[in-house]
């Protein structure tokens, strides 16, 4: 762990912000882009409880960062971070369907996932080049951890009892 530590003072400290943001954005607008092949392949196959549950609970993992001081946010950052990710999230429920196809559920797909998911990364992009003038590149990665991880935990809850629903209609 003080391994660690050293070598995240060791980032923060010797490299200038702006390769930390460009870096960062990058590796970004490319996990954006793999997010979208995912869903993409990912409505092809039957949907289950444990692939609603399980991508939620894999990304919990990142809440580690927060042991570490250069990614902690103050309440008052946390409280907007939740409450963008929850707004975000209201749009995926809304927008996720399913659809039965041989007696199993499929996520249908939805041309407005496409303008969601490419909307949400342009306000992702913008915000973190204004934001990242005034608040630190390690604070603002935690902000967008619980933007995400708040967007994404109440979606997964919403297509799981969409999924239970439907399932329990049809068993019928």
């Amino acid at each position: 762990m003080l391994r660690l530590q050293e070598w995240i003072d060791y980032v923060f400290n010797t490299i200038p912000s702006v390769y930390l943001i460009v870096g960062s954005t990058v590796i970004f607008l490319f996990m954006g882009t793999m997010a979208f092949i995912v869903r993409t392949r990912a409505a092809k196959r039957p949907i289950s409880a444990k692939r609603i549950i399980l991508p939620p609970l894999f990304m919990s993992t990142g809440a580690l960062m927060f042991l570490f001081e250069e990614f902690r946010v103050p309440l008052p950052q946390v409280l907007e971070a939740v409450a963008v990710g929850l707004l975000f999230s209201l749009i995926l429920i809304k927008t996720t369907n399913f659809e039965k196809k041989d007696g199993l559920l499929y996520v249908k797909k939805s041309k407005a996932f496409i303008v969601i998911l490419l909307s949400l990364l342009v306000i992702r992009l913008v915000a973190k080049l204004i934001l990242s003038s005034s608040i630190d590149v390690g604070e603002l990665g935690g902000m967008f951890f619980l933007l995400a991880f708040a967007m994404i935990l109440p979606w997964r809850i919403g297509m799981l009892i969409k999924y239970v629903r439907i399932r329990n209609r049809t068993a019928e």
